[in-house]
């Protein structure tokens, strides 16, 4: 049996909208084949469990791979281009594009997902499945709330317009209490999950630094679907 991952890609990258890929390898053979790419090449940064190596000495170290809310998809595209070409202030997470084929690098996310964080998408229905909903006068407010918040609130660190510069990451650089805000302009993230990440945090998705704070404790699930929704429409470039 074939496993078929489609992938939509940015078209500027490959001059075309949409990618199939049709893999010969069933899933155990993308699980053996991930598994032997995954500890030739990953597994100093990441960890042989996918928790991060600790000895690491990095100013921003790599996620735990136990606790992403990337998706198969998601994690192949930042594994084939980098961290950096989706938003990411430091470029520690390379692209391999040069190193593997499209095969190999499905077959490692495929590996990734399957091992590290095999519960994800169930985890991440039932949060979101809890959450409050918001009401028709609410989503017709949504962008107007969510500009008002994040322009309060986020662009501290993001930005105004949300490209991961400001006086106050200038600032922690001369300080030397750096502060890596991700470039939102070209985030992968959909509006569910920016909603997510807002909510509980970087830390708890995987990030071993506690500069994305959670915002649950502050702001209802109304007011942080709202920035969800501003992010997601009116800050993203990349679509």
């Amino acid at each position: 049996m074939k496993y078929i991952l489609s992938l939509i890609l940015c078209s500027c990258l490959l001059n075309a909208s949409y990618v199939n890929l049709d893999s010969d390898l069933d899933e155990q053979e993308m699980l053996i084949l991930g598994k032997k790419l995954y500890n030739n090449t990953c597994i100093s940064c990441h960890g042989k469990d996918g928790e991060t190596n600790s000895q690491m000495q990095l100013i921003v170290k790599p996620r735990k791979l136990q606790s992403t809310l990337l998706s198969i998809e998601q994690s192949f595209k930042i594994i084939k281009y980098g961290a950096h070409y989706f938003g990411a202030h430091a470029d520690i997470m390379p692209a391999f594009r040069y190193v593997y084929d499209d095969e190999q690098i499905a077959s490692l996310s495929f590996y990734i997902s399957k091992t590290f964080n095999p519960n994800k998408d169930k985890k991440i229905a039932k949060l979101l499945k809890t959450s409050k909903v918001l009401s028709k006068e609410e989503d017709n407010q949504a962008l107007k709330v969510g500009k008002r918040l994040f322009l309060k609130k986020c662009a501290l660190c993001h930005g105004k317009t949300g490209n991961g510069k400001s006086d106050y990451v200038k600032q922690s650089k001369k300080e030397e209490n750096f502060i890596f805000p991700y470039n939102l302009t070209r985030t992968l993230l959909s509006e569910d999950q920016i909603f997510l990440y807002a909510k509980f945090g970087g830390h708890y998705w995987g990030t071993d630094k506690k500069d994305m704070p959670s915002w649950k404790n502050k702001f209802d699930d109304i007011k942080l679907k709202s920035v969800a929704r501003y992010i997601k429409q009116d800050i993203v470039k990349l679509k």
